[in-house]
């Protein structure tokens, strides 16, 4: 039977390769979604106040096309970043920055709540959690320039934002990963774990959890 799962996480903290990796494993079919270029870009970032709404409802439209299209897809599929983190995450951050005035954001999360009572939610999500440090480290290593000078404290705020949102998520399971502590990159046995929880996720197993004693022996594997 296909499945439908989304991978999500702050930035950096490295949901497009585990997407990738763990389509490589399991024979599945990867969505990372395409840069669409929103016509509202450059007056955002000239504006953000007065620019923030417009630009996010194009990017939540564009995610809700993916979602749709990837629920009726005939192979089981992962994506990288759900629709859920664009509004409870990165819009409702532009709201509490400023950058959305509240009647705009109350009428954008009206939207958002209103169009995914119509999308089938995904089988699994799966939460990668990393602490700033790690999420800093990682994001040096890829060395991206435009994301060098992302501040912590910005990261911080994201995180605090995922951590609510998953708190209170229950349109599917949740398979939440400890990044900080796991790096399926160095370690393959890493990515055999992830691939036995998400498993046990999909078939029904209540309570998954990674046991530091297993993690550890993954790095061995």
């Amino acid at each position: 039977m296909k499945k439908f799962i989304a991978v999500a996480g702050n930035i950096g903290v490295g949901k497009s390769t585990l997407v990738e990796m763990l389509c490589e494993k399991l024979g599945w079919t990867p969505f990372f979604e395409p840069v669409a270029e929103n016509p509202y870009l450059v007056d955002f970032y000239r504006d953000m106040q007065a620019w923030a709404f417009q630009s996010q409802i194009f990017f939540l439209t564009h995610r809700l096309r993916a979602h749709h299209q990837l629920a009726q897809y005939p192979t089981s599929v992962i994506q990288d970043r759900s629709v859920y983190e664009d509004a409870e995450i990165f819009a409702h951050n532009l709201f509490l920055q400023g950058h959305i005035r509240p009647r705009d954001y109350q009428t954008y999360h009206e939207l958002y709540l209103t169009m995914i009572d119509f999308l089938p939610a995904p089988d699994l999500v799966i939460y990668l959690r990393a602490s700033v440090p790690t999420l800093v480290q990682r994001i040096g290593k890829r060395g991206r320039d435009y994301e060098r000078t992302i501040p912590a404290d910005y990261l911080s705020s994201l995180n605090n934002l995922y951590e609510t949102w998953i708190d209170n998520f229950t349109l599917c399971p949740v398979l939440t990963v400890p990044a900080d502590d796991i790096d399926y990159v160095a370690h393959s046995g890493h990515l055999n774990l992830i691939a036995q929880k998400v498993e046990e996720k999909l078939t029904g197993k209540e309570e998954v959890i990674f046991e530091p004693e297993e993690v550890a022996r993954a790095m061995f594997a």
